[in-house]
């Protein structure tokens, strides 16, 4: 898939901004906190339907105004064109169009145009709780099987319905317990099934991105740790169930699931350095490009850059770049603050690229290469 161009109007900072794209690397750069990220965000929003920072959509319009919208122009890879929009407007439903045609429910548009992003809060994966690295298995799941994100959220309405039960002072009906249970664990297989399976893909990937990055400095491993792997899910629900009720939620099921993540032999999260800990999110996010490339999708996947080269040596930077910028990768988005470190990258290779400044939320085209003129 190429984005040629993106029209901003209203969104966050971006007050009004219209791109031509170039197909291969486009390079945003400024100072922090200009709107680098925002443009991303918009790329990101119209793949995803929602927002990079998990914001309500209400709070992505610029301030002081009343209604955003995003207008893009697209290629497949077959080279039709393809247009999306999303337009908003304070105290009413978002409006998300696909060549005119507005979607029933955006969950059909997920996939269509995928996406993988790396930024700085890909941090949270290694640091943060379990519920950040289950998102990171959904969110590429969901990109190439349009069946996942429908049975994801039965299972969350199905857990939600289950605490409530457990909660309440008074003794819940033993019956609708069974029948939540047997249809949790139904559809918890399904997920942990599909689960496994891409982790299971994903993980000779992942070694490979890891290896190219770091140039096969250190060893790791990555591994999917479930409930399920213990025995059927419906018997460990019922078992658990007087346990649950002391607690007042549901101690076992896939919402408890998580990644085991290592290096030489040891958790990340406690021996990793934090050029370690950032090459390891970096490389996983990179297998995941290269899966979803991998894997019947009729679209190559955007691949946005978000101020990732900081804090990584010079090597990695290189090996990043050359990783990327080779046949398998489609177009390319890139933020930084550095204009010379970018200057290196390009120079580095015969690429077609634009850059643009970032300044206030001000967008400005101030280079390309001699193909982005044709």
């Amino acid at each position: 898939m190429i984005l040629r161009k993106l029209s901003i109007l209203n969104y966050k900072n971006i007050r009004s901004a219209e791109l031509r794209l170039s197909p291969k690397f486009n390079c945003f750069v400024g100072m922090n906190g200009v709107g680098k990220t925002n443009i991303l965000d918009a790329i990101y929003y119209l793949s995803s339907c929602r927002s990079i920072f998990n914001l309500p959509d209400s709070h992505l319009i610029t301030h002081d105004e009343s209604f955003f919208v995003l207008d893009a122009e697209y290629a497949t890879d077959g080279g039709e064109p393809e247009m999306l929009y999303c337009g908003l407007k304070k105290g009413t439903k978002k409006h998300f169009k696909r060549n005119g045609k507005e979607y029933k429910r955006l969950s059909q548009h997920i996939g269509h145009v995928p996406v993988v992003l790396v930024s700085p809060s890909d941090s949270v994966i290694i640091d943060g709780g379990s519920e950040e690295r289950r998102r990171l298995l959904d969110v590429v799941i969901s990109q190439y099987d349009n069946t996942y994100l429908d049975t994801l959220t039965n299972y969350s309405r199905l857990l939600q319905q289950r605490n409530t039960l457990l909660k309440q002072e008074e003794e819940p009906d033993a019956n609708l317990l069974d029948i939540i249970d047997m249809q949790m664990a139904e559809t918890g297989k399904t997920l942990y099934v599909r689960r496994k399976e891409y982790v299971e893909r994903l993980e000779p990937l992942f070694q490979q991105a890891y290896d190219a990055v770091s140039g096969s400095r250190e060893r790791v491993s990555l591994s999917y740790i479930s409930h399920c792997q213990r025995g059927d899910l419906l018997d460990i629900l019922r078992e658990s169930r007087a346990k649950d009720r002391v607690m007042g939620y549901s101690l076992h099921g896939v919402h408890r699931d998580d990644l085991d993540m290592s290096i030489a032999g040891y958790p990340i999260k406690k021996e990793g350095s934090q050029g370690q800990c950032k090459t390891y999110t970096i490389a996983l996010k990179i297998a995941q490009f290269q899966f979803l490339r991998k894997t019947n999708l009729s679209n190559t996947p955007l691949l946005l850059l978000d101020d990732i080269f900081d804090k990584l040596d010079a090597k990695r930077v290189s090996h990043i770049v050359r990783l990327v910028s080779g046949n398998d990768y489609g177009q390319i988005f890139i933020t930084d603050t550095n204009r010379e470190r970018l200057d290196e990258i390009l120079k580095s290779g015969d690429f077609d690229y634009k850059i643009f400044n970032i300044e206030d939320g001000m967008v400005c085209l101030k280079e390309e290469s001699q193909e982005s003129h044709v």
